[in-house]
């Protein structure tokens, strides 16, 4: 599914508070996560991935989308969760973070949803501010939680390096 459909092009400013707007939502585990909408270039089941030697655990590997090397987070390896098999509903979410494409490897993608501003409280304190440095906020929908994600803060900028090295031409 292309979402360029759906979104805009262009990015996003990064924000450190969730503000109302279009998420898309994907499941890891039992939980659900949010992503701006407008972050997101393409959503693409599960496809070959090439591994790459050295690279850092989270990395799964790299792959070629229309000539374009992109490399592949494991947001299970990420979020410190046990991984899994792939199954049918695995999809890979095409991200652009820093003017740069990334795919965020992940169980399920649910449904964009429209979340009110008034729907969306700021991240809980886990007694450290860098353990939730990638929260925005927590949006409360249909009487569940969903754990919306800054995607820029997801990596930290050693591990965004380490990414871009992976896609840099030899």
């Amino acid at each position: 599914m292309n979402i360029a459909d759906v979104t805009s092009a262009g990015t996003t400013p990064s924000r450190d508070v969730a503000t109302g707007g279009k998420y898309l939502t994907f499941v890891l585990g039992d939980e659900e996560y949010g992503i701006e909408i407008t972050r997101v270039r393409e959503i693409i089941g599960i496809v070959d991935i090439t591994p790459v030697p050295k690279a850092p655990l989270f990395i799964k590997g790299i792959i070629n989308i229309r000539g374009k090397v992109i490399p592949i987070v494991d947001m299970r390896a990420k979020f410190g969760m046990d991984q899994i098999d792939f199954t049918s509903q695995t999809c890979i979410i095409v991200v652009e973070v820093d003017d740069n494409l990334m795919g965020i490897l992940v169980d399920t993608v649910s449904e964009v949803l429209d979340i009110q501003e008034e729907n969306i409280d700021p991240p809980p304190s886990f007694g450290s501010e860098s353990s939730a440095m990638f929260i925005l906020g927590m949006a409360k929908i249909k009487g569940a939680v969903k754990i919306l994600l800054n995607i820029d803060k997801v990596l930290d900028a050693k591990e965004m390096v380490s990414i871009e090295e992976l896609t840099r031409p030899s």
